[in-house]
């Protein structure tokens, strides 16, 4: 990804289907965390703008360059401003079921699977065997990865104390994670200075000694070893209290699979209930780690003091990728086609994510702003044959020269 310097230097995107994917070229016009490390608020629909960095200035006659600069600020300030009004009408105008419901009854669904998976674990047949290792992959997915997203963001309820309940559950007990640092690393990093370099750059999930195939077809079957290791890790971060509350539910959501496999599924050996939790837990651990890459890494890179403002940093670094019945059910839409929606608003659940799309979508095409979308396919290929330079290399810098 070339940098260029000079006035005329315009970011755009390759075109895929009529849209964008994050490369950087000339001459075209379509425009561990640290604690201490102020961090902008996770406020959904009501965020206006985010940082007060000035952007790269252009001078145009008698202007200042801090007169431009101010000037650019506020006009982002006001885009950003009139789009989280058109937002805040889909959302007023939605009902609760609309709000909160259809993800609760996913939720709901997927636990209510856990007992017919577990009960085919018991067939001596291949068949109901391995109906059961996916039914209980998928729910496993669906409670972890969906679950725990929206939890972080409190997106399941409007009640911050049912919010911490939530989080709990599927954060600690549900993925064996820690709540605080999750939700710190998450919401506070990455939401608040997405590919901002050093801090939300996604770099947490570069592995670079790891070769290019390693990394994206073997190294996703240890997601489940790794992420109970990480939050141990991390627990010496937060109070006592809260590691102790983690200890306990780590051991008791995965003890609770263990016995169940144990007592109800009949496996005979410990080993085997093992590798069992192993195989269902690391079922979409692949597109897992493919959709935390895809989406970020080889967009535009910031560093701190010379990123832009909200909506531009959100459609310059984020990317959708098309629909997929099983990925918007285990992960949800906010991780997969609603991604950008999921950055500019991250307090919304994933169907109202889904419901904004098309007001985000016309809006930022209207302003002549990105907006990323490319195929799981295409980003695939285009890691493997990037790979050194995206997940190795440090990457470039993006400079926002003549974004207006």
């Amino acid at each position: 990804m070339p940098l260029e310097d000079g006035d005329s230097a315009r970011w755009r995107g390759q075109q895929v289907n009529g849209e964008v994917s994050g490369t950087l070229q000339p001459g075209r016009t379509r425009e561990p965390p640290l604690r201490d490390t102020p961090a902008p608020n996770d406020s959904g629909t009501e965020v206006m703008a985010e940082g007060r960095e000035p952007g790269p200035a252009l001078v145009d006659g008698n202007a200042t360059p801090r007169r431009v600069s101010q000037q650019a600020g506020q006009h982002e300030e006001a885009l950003m401003a009139e789009l989280s009004e058109l937002v805040q009408m889909v959302v007023r105008s939605s009902s609760w079921w609309e709000r909160h419901g259809v993800d609760i009854s996913i939720l709901t669904c997927s636990i209510l699977l856990l007992l017919p998976g577990f009960l085919c674990l018991r067939s001596a047949q291949a068949i109901p065997f391995l109906v059961g290792v996916l039914t209980l992959g998928v729910v496993h997915h669906t409670l972890t990865v969906k679950g725990s997203h929206l939890a972080s963001h409190n997106a399941l309820t409007e009640s911050k104390s049912w919010g911490k309940v939530w989080a709990i559950f599927f954060i600690e007990l549900c993925s064996a994670f820690t709540v605080e640092q999750g939700t710190y690393n998450h919401v506070k990093i990455h939401h608040g200075y997405t590919n901002i370099i050093g801090m939300g750059d996604s770099s947490t999930w570069k592995v670079p000694f790891l070769n290019r195939y390693v990394y994206m077809f073997i190294a996703p079957l240890a997601v489940p070893v790794i992420t109970p290791l990480v939050a141990l890790d991390l627990l010496r971060n937060v109070e006592w209290k809260a590691a102790l509350r983690t200890l306990c539910c780590m051991f008791l959501g995965l003890y609770c699979h263990y016995w169940l496999l144990r007592h109800v599924s009949g496996f005979q050996s410990a080993w085997s209930a093992l590798l069992c939790m192993l195989l269902t837990r690391s079922l979409l651990a692949h597109p897992y780690i493919h959709v935390n890459i895809f989406q970020h890494i080889g967009l535009p890179m910031f560093t701190p003091d010379r990123k832009p403002k909200r909506i531009h940093l959100m459609s310059l670094g984020v990317l959708n990728l098309p629909r997929n019945r099983l990925l918007d059910w285990s992960f949800g839409h906010s991780l997969i086609s609603c991604h950008v929606e999921h950055h500019l608003f991250p307090s919304l659940s994933d169907n109202m994510c889904l419901k904004i799309k098309p007001v985000v979508s016309q809006y930022l095409k209207q302003k002549k702003l990105p907006y990323n979308e490319d195929t799981y396919t295409s980003r695939l290929r285009l890691f493997l044959q990037r790979y050194e330079e995206l997940m190795v290399h440090a990457p470039p810098i993006t400079e926002l020269v003549g974004i207006q």
